[in-house]
């Protein structure tokens, strides 16, 4: 081996580091392999002699405490320290996974290239490349979850070292460690980490609040400890008499939740009571049930002081879903002061600090899938089905790291825990994906309620289906889980593919009936120039939704030359010269002004552009956009009254629009129905609606008067070519007069 470069000061403190390090794992209950992690180091040690981290201290240090939190916080083993160790290798030096692989094996090596993928942070000046990385890590995770528990450890230890960093770097590393890490940390039960790095990203974010809360906590500390010894005493005698091995721990709020409290309930500091819990961490007793003696220890407690009614968290009979077990109670000391307890097991407090690590330890002893092992299926479902944006799956995954749930139940009494402010529809496609397609509502304690019924702690839920309904565009804005909104996401991607397959058949058959199958290349970019698109899936796409007819193709794939009478006179009109069969846009017209364009797609409604109240354009209408100070395109149809001012006084802000919808996105639009009310009309005319058509319905209000009825509907349409063929259908109705559009706001 080469000579150091170190210091011997340098090296001297990195022999003392690797020793704690040693030291740890030793006392650790993990088997022994001391010599394998000797060799990482010496290796890690020489792969990065001579280099420093902005602080100008030796770069290795820097491994050596990611393996020491690796070890010591989270609880892993021997392959977990080497990969640790060896983490940065691969992208700091020359040596490859492959060399790694022949010196230390094919697990330590799979779990240094799963953090190789994700070097750098989740964000930064090419977003959409790092949140793929944090894609490829989660993705090696499904296979194996050391590798996310060794990235917390890495970011955990940057965290701590921040200081080294600039005012910028350290304002982003901070905002993605809040964003990402904390909740995932949180999600995996690594409460102490979890509640380390939102300190650490509160500290960098807001340093003049962090430092302001943390005088003010210092000043009471001192007054808090003398409260909880008098506190505590009365326990740990009742405890002891019960014949239990026990510890006891003050918890001091950390000042990050101590700032989202009084963010939160808008309160100061002096308000937040809860400041200090008290944690009992207990023996249990052989032959009896764990959660039996947490309710005991629970009755003692509560003879001694007084309970709240309200605030007692029953964490052991229900897990949280990310494997948490604890009683919780608050009850009121002998000053008047409220004051939480933790009542765990040994078992509990593992989990509760090191999370998932533990929770594989104590798996033998479970039966059947926990709250965790669900969370993690899921999480590999979303992976075997990603999102093509990556920052799409970034959003998508960060739903699943919630800090909160409700428990509710199925009609057979089965509990299912679901994310705070979940819907009925999210329960739908947690139970599974086909039950969420086809549902149309739900039972929420035996009460007929909306899919987007908000589901509460305690609710009786059942999911109602129909084979007939199918997800709608606007179901998006009805989910909060991660799980539907890939469902929902994938179903629409499904029905746009097989539009696809549709127009390119159609297009292709089109091409044997003027039989210029032989020319198929050349056809397709003649035409694919002609309706102006850049892709073959385009053009099938608009063909397949009905949007551009062929009825006109070998016109435009066999074009006549002009006659010696059109070139002359090229003002006459030339009947050779196919038309287009797609509606008139309004960039088309000619117009003083030259505007801009905007393409009405279903991705950017509400991002990009909204539609106006004032007249309610639907895909087809001739329309035209309104750009605001901030950018965002109001949507007019061509002939409403409030665009016509608009479009006299604001012109240099208008733009052309034109609509490319799939028909994924439907729309609400408000219908007037007139005709004779006769006996079962009404249940005619919603089976033209529903049955017929497909449409559903979000509000009708008729009424008669002499004979005669009349009223609204609000019904979800995709375009005005469906809405007109509906109206066509009610006034062949013999008892329906008109069937007409309203475009006027309510």
């Amino acid at each position: 081996m080469q000579k150091s470069t170190f210091t011997p000061e340098e090296e001297q403190r990195i022999q003392q580091e690797f020793d704690v390090l040693v030291d740890v794992y030793e006392h650790s209950m993990h088997r022994q392999n001391t010599e394998l992690i000797r060799r990482a180091f010496l290796f890690a040690k020489q792969a990065h002699d001579g280099v420093r981290r902005l602080s100008g201290e030796p770069y290795i240090l820097h491994p050596i405490a990611v393996a020491q939190i690796v070890v010591r916080e989270i609880g892993l083993g021997s392959t977990s320290v080497c990969a640790a160790l060896l983490h940065d290798v691969v992208e700091d030096t020359d040596y490859t996974v492959e060399d790694l692989q022949g010196l230390f094996g094919d697990k330590i090596a799979h779990i240094v290239d799963g953090l190789t993928k994700i070097s750098g942070g989740v964000f930064g000046d090419q977003a959409s490349e790092q949140a793929e990385n944090f894609r490829k890590l989660l993705l090696t995770m499904s296979d194996d979850i050391r590798v996310v528990l060794i990235k917390i450890a890495d970011r955990l230890h940057n965290m701590r070292t921040l200081s080294a960093q600039p005012k910028d770097k350290q304002y982003k590393i901070a905002g993605e460690t809040l964003y990402i890490y904390a909740p995932l940390a949180h999600r995996l039960g690594l409460f102490p980490i979890k509640s380390e790095l939102e300190n650490l990203s509160f500290r960098y974010e807001h340093p003049d609040t962090y430092k302001e809360i943390e005088d003010k906590l210092a000043a009471i500390r001192e007054h808090q400890l003398e409260n909880f010894d008098t506190f505590s005493q009365p326990i740990k005698e009742k405890l002891k008499a019960m014949g239990y091995e026990f510890t006891m721990k003050a918890r001091i709020k950390s000042v990050y939740s101590i700032y989202k409290k009084m963010k939160d309930k808008n309160i100061p500091f002096e308000d937040v009571y809860d400041l200090m819990a008290l944690r009992i961490i207990f023996t249990p007793h052989d032959g009896l049930p764990e959660k039996d003696q947490c309710w005991m220890i629970y009755s003692a407690i509560t003879e001694i002081y007084r309970p709240h009614p309200e605030r007692i968290r029953d964490w052991i009979s229900t897990p949280k879903a990310n494997g948490y077990e604890a009683l919780h109670i608050t009850v009121m000391a002998s000053n008047g002061q409220w004051i939480e307890v933790q009542i765990r097991t040994n078992r509990m407090n593992e989990i509760a600090e090191r999370g998932l690590a533990a929770h594989w330890k104590y798996k033998a002893d479970e039966r059947g899938e926990n709250e965790l092992d669900k969370w993690l299926r899921t999480i590999k479902e979303i992976l075997d089905n990603p999102e093509p944006n990556a920052i799409e799956f970034l959003d998508t995954f960060k739903l699943n790291l919630f800090a909160r749930e409700v428990f509710v139940f199925t009609p057979g009494g089965d509990i299912k825990t679901m994310p705070q402010g979940s819907t009925a529809l999210d329960l739908a496609f947690q139970l599974h994906t086909q039950l969420g397609e086809h549902c149309i509502g739900a039972k929420i304690n035996h009460e007929l309620q909306p899919m987007s019924y908000v589901l509460q702690g305690g609710d009786q839920v059942e999911i109602l289906t129909s084979p007939s309904q199918h997800p709608q565009a606007d179901w998006i804005t009805m989910v909060t889980t991660a799980k539907a909104q890939t469902a929902l996401r994938q179903y629409f991607r499904r029905e746009e593919r097989a539009q696809i397959r549709k127009g390119e058949k159609l297009f292709n058959d089109a091409l044997v009936m003027y039989n210029a199958t032989e020319q198929h290349d050349t056809a397709l970019q003649r035409t694919l120039n002609y309706y102006e698109l850049t892709l073959p899936t385009e053009l099938y796409l608009k063909i397949g939704q009905g949007y551009i007819q062929l009825d006109n193709l070998q016109q435009v794939i066999f074009p006549k030359k002009k006659s010696i009478w059109k070139r002359l006179n090229p003002f006459s009109s030339d009947s050779d010269t196919p038309t287009k069969t797609v509606e008139k846009t309004p960039e088309e017209k000619p117009t003083k002004t030259k505007i801009r364009k905007i393409l009405l797609t279903d991705e950017g409604l509400g991002k990009q552009y909204v539609l106006c109240d004032c007249c309610h354009p639907i895909p087809g209408d001739e329309v035209f956009g309104f750009v605001d100070e901030k950018g965002l395109v109001h949507i007019h149809m061509i002939d409403c009254a409030v665009a016509q001012k608009i479009k006299s006084e604001q012109g240099k802000q208008l733009c052309a629009a034109n609509w490319s919808t799939h028909r994924v996105q439907s729309f609400v639009e408000r219908i007037a129905i007139r005709g004779i009310d006769k006996f079962g009309v009404l249940s005619k005319l919603l089976a033209v609606v529903t049955t017929e058509f497909h449409i559903n319905l979000r509000a009708i209000n008729l009424q008669s008067e002499g004979g005669i009825f009349h009223g609204e509907m609000e019904l979800y349409v995709y375009d005005k070519k469906e809405l007109q063929e509906l109206f066509k259908a009610l006034t062949q109705m013999p008892d329906i007069v008109s069937a007409t559009r309203i475009t006027k706001p309510k």
